[in-house]
């Protein structure tokens, strides 16, 4: 099935059922960026930014959420 045809498909549902296939991907996506994130952290890709991180907040730069 080529995206083209799952466009089409989309466009022709119900709102309900949109509203349930957007839920649906919004949850997947997500799901999704977890898996790359731990696959960077493993890697060793986020390393150099997360030791930014750390010195800026050892030197008091950090503020709360």
């Amino acid at each position: 099935m080529s995206v083209q045809e799952i466009e089409l498909a989309i466009m022709q549902l119900l709102p309900t059922d949109f509203s349930e296939l957007k839920a649906w991907f919004e949850d997947y996506a997500a799901q999704m960026w977890d898996k790359q994130i731990e696959k960077d952290l493993e890697a060793g890709r986020l390393d150099a930014l997360l030791a930014e991180v750390d010195q800026e907040y050892e030197a008091g730069l950090g503020q709360p959420l």
